[in-house]
């Protein structure tokens, strides 16, 4: 993805640098392209490249370019690590340093791979609301859609936010150093969702769908739809009619082959993509060479190593999905549907092309099959099982395409869990899917005795990061276990 690559707006990493008197302690230095924003924004193209810096802080900066994490942020290429992780999908092909910890269920306040993710997410936030700032300085036609399109971001980053850490400080507006109460207290969860409706309600209304790669009307309507799924009180009925009209509006269609949908790029079935560039160390990730293993092209001994009761799943309902989604080499159980451009798996050792660590794969944020399947799950509407027509047909169509086209007469709650985690596995879905369907407590208990580790229900909501309790003085409280 070719854009600016920086654009510092007010605030750096976390909320701390409204607080602290001596910042160089917990901020990361500026890099060399920041500029002063209150000198930036003079016109529609300074606004624009605002605009796209909120995309930035998502996308993070590649560890092949920037190994010190102290410095940078990583955006959603840790996301993995604090979602698959922290299922039954996946572990980490070790159990040595901070990111086997979460495949454990021992993470603490401390770990730096989780306070990279919560500073990451409040620095798309932190962005947005600086943004929102400066709209006046857009063309008058633009100031809307570039409004919607900042407000889509930051409930895009409350959304995550609030999954995994629970009630979190809400912040709407750039606020100064002495607003320090604001900036730290934890605010209600269904509060935060409600913000997070609001902004998503206005994307909806003001979007179109024009672009993949940044915000539209169908990413905001299927992103509210699993916000209104996801919420303390779910409204199923609105999370229907969102989907029927994604699905209505024939703008999107399953691609008939299932390997197209994650090499062929913003392809039909892609709804929103964070999106990077093979070889250009500015615009590239580094998590798909991370999950390599038995050669590993990664700098680490490699993650998303694929469990055996997700590899009896694929067996059993993966279909044609199955062989690209994971392949074993040895006694490793490896994902394939990542791998980095010019990558060949069929040598002995397997290769990975030029620049595996300056891979290109997007980051696949939302797409067709999600959204047929929370189709079905609106129309379930926390029931135990649907024979509905409408559900059917979509829940027909994902399997179809997988080359299982048994008719289904009914759709129970467990088919349904089973078929996202087989369809959406590795794309970070799972942990909140099982939050959704309120079964996390069960599945991982069951999952961390089988695997030997220690699982309790405090650890469906990560620690607040130590570091930001400290920065506080006090004012942000830790979650309850930690």
């Amino acid at each position: 993805m070719k854009h600016i690559k920086y654009l510092i707006v007010a605030l750096s990493v976390s909320v701390s640098v409204f607080v602290s008197c001596d910042t160089d302690e917990y901020l990361n230095p500026l890099p060399d392209t920041a500029v002063a924003v209150d000198g930036f924004f003079q016109s529609d193209a300074d606004v624009l490249s605002g605009v796209i810096g909120i995309y930035d802080a998502l996308q993070g900066v590649n560890s092949n370019t920037e190994s010190n994490i102290g410095d940078v942020n990583r955006g959603v290429q840790f996301e993995h690590l604090l979602t698959e992780h922290r299922t039954d999908n996946t572990r980490n092909a070790t159990l040595e340093g901070s990111k086997a910890d979460f495949h454990r269920y021992v993470v603490n306040a401390n770990n730096v791979e989780s306070e990279d993710y919560y500073a990451s997410m409040y620095e798309v936030i932190f962005r947005a609301n600086n943004l929102l700032d400066f709209i006046e300085f857009a063309d008058e036609s633009n100031q809307e859609k570039y409004t919607a399109e900042a407000k889509f971001l930051r409930a895009y980053a409350y959304f995550k936010l609030v999954r995994m850490f629970g009630d979190v400080p809400l912040v709407t507006s750039v606020v100064g150093p002495t607003e320090n109460e604001s900036l730290f207290t934890r605010i209600p969860e269904a509060q935060v969702y409600a913000q997070i409706v609001t902004d998503l309600q206005e994307a909806v209304n003001v979007l179109d769908n024009s672009s993949k790669s940044r915000a539209s009307k169908a990413a905001a309507q299927g992103i509210l739809a699993k916000v209104y799924m996801s919420q303390p009180s779910p409204d199923y009925s609105s999370a229907q009619q969102l989907c029927e009209s994604i699905i209505n509006s024939s703008n999107f269609d399953l691609e008939s082959n299932f390997h197209d949908v994650f090499y062929d790029e913003l392809n039909d079935e892609i709804i929103f993509a964070i999106q990077y560039e093979t070889g250009n160390s500015a615009e590239s990730q580094s998590f798909s060479a991370e999950f390599t293993s038995s050669t590993r092209a990664g700098s680490e001994d490699g993650q998303n190593i694929v469990n055996d009761n997700l590899v009896a799943d694929f067996a059993l309902y993966g279909g044609n999905r199955t062989a690209e989604s994971y392949i074993t080499f040895g006694t490793s159980n490896e994902v394939i549907k990542f791998l980095p451009e010019g990558s060949d798996i069929t040598t002995t050792p397997p290769t990975y092309g030029i620049s595996a660590r300056d891979a290109g794969n997007d980051y696949i944020a939302l797409r067709y099959a999600d959204v047929l399947l929370m189709h079905v799950e609106a129309i379930m509407a926390g029931g135990a099982s649907t024979n509905n027509a409408a559900a059917l047909s979509s829940f027909q169509a994902v399997r179809d395409r997988a080359g299982l086209p048994t008719i289904v007469s009914i759709i129970t709650k467990e088919d349904l869990l089973i078929e996202r985690r087989v369809e959406l596995a590795f794309e970070n879905q799972r942990w909140f899917d099982l939050l959704r369907f309120g079964v996390a407590d069960a599945v991982l208990s069951a999952h961390a005795t089988e695997m030997g580790y220690i699982f309790d229900a405090r650890k469906l909501l990560l620690p607040i990061p130590s570091r930001e309790i400290n920065i506080s003085g006090g004012l942000l409280t830790q979650n309850p276990g930690y």
